[in-house]
């Protein structure tokens, strides 16, 4: 009995002797596979960041030029001589300004267009009908 305990001692060492630095090294791979695995997610969000702030930075260019064109349009002397005309009623010497009424009231003055509902002949079943009653 002795000696197959022994025997069995000897195949136990020699299976968890051989099998332990195996199981080790399984481990490792695993948690290096999950930590490059981690890492790469990360690199593939910033990168998504970076690309979302590159489109940021190009919208914000386009706005800042078309800021700076409104800019010089609105510093420009035609850009205040319209402004005195259309907001302010200012005109130049010599020139009559008209005020046309609200579109409400230009509605009201207006004479009324028949529609083409009342020159349109009747249709056959009305027809038909009127012929029998």
């Amino acid at each position: 009995m002795t000696y197959m305990i022994a025997n069995l001692y000897k195949k136990a060492t020699r299976i968890i002797g051989v099998s332990l630095p195996r199981w080790g090294l399984l481990i490792l791979a695993f948690l290096l596979t999950i930590s490059l695995v981690r890492n790469i997610v990360r690199i593939v969000a910033a990168n998504n960041k970076v690309e979302e702030a590159r489109r940021k930075v190009e919208q914000l260019k386009i706005e800042n030029e078309n800021l700076r064109d409104e800019v010089s349009n609105v510093t420009s002397s035609e850009f205040a001589e319209t402004t005195a005309r259309d907001k302010l009623g200012l005109a130049r010497e010599g020139e009559t300004i008209v005020v046309l009424p609200d579109q409400d009231e230009i509605k009201k003055l207006a004479p009324r267009l028949e529609t083409d509902d009342e020159y349109l002949p009747d249709s056959n079943w009305k027809k038909w009908l009127k012929l029998f009653l």
